[in-house]
């Protein structure tokens, strides 16, 4: 079994609570738009890290990173990339291939719209975590955490980083 933190749209920042509630995953994923290599780097040294650049990383990061990841975690294909769209609209550049050969996860970022849906025609699972940084038209501040347990993909809790209050 796998435990697994997802998160996308960091834009160059990197909330201190994400290491909280991150801690007892095995692995973090982000989705693109990391924004700087000093957040690359403090997740590298966190925990196992996936990533893939997005439409506002540089070229720093993206001769670091793939711009689309496709790998096994347990026995569940998984597709990560950053611009994928959604079940039924799902973006030129990945339409071809996901049609082709579907993953039994992808999960994408860029909309810093969280959405976690089943694609019923393409039997796979779309997850996109939001935006757990500050930068865009987002209020709040989201990751996704989950398992995978074999080809069981389980415990998805949505995790929202509310905005801290100053102190009085």
């Amino acid at each position: 079994m796998k435990r697994i933190g997802i998160l996308s749209d960091t834009h160059g920042m990197l909330d201190e609570r994400i290491f909280e509630h991150f801690e007892q995953c095995d692995e973090v994923w982000h989705a693109g738009d990391i924004g700087s290599a000093d957040v690359l780097k403090r997740l590298q040294a966190f925990k196992p890290l996936r990533a893939v650049w997005g439409n506002i990383d540089g070229y720093d990061l993206r001769i670091l990173l793939p711009q689309h990841n496709r790998f096994m975690c347990e026995d569940v294909k998984v597709w990560l990339t950053h611009i994928g769209g959604y079940p039924g609209k799902y973006d030129a550049l990945v339409r071809p291939d996901i049609y082709r050969q579907p993953p039994d996860l992808f999960i994408c970022g860029h909309s810093h719209i969280l959405k976690v849906q089943y694609d019923k025609l393409l039997k796979l699972l779309h997850i996109n975590p939001g935006a757990a940084g500050k930068y865009g038209f987002h209020k709040v501040q989201t990751l996704i955490r989950f398992e995978i347990d074999g080809r069981k993909i389980d415990n998805l809790e949505v995790i929202e980083l509310k905005v801290k209050e100053p102190n009085r």
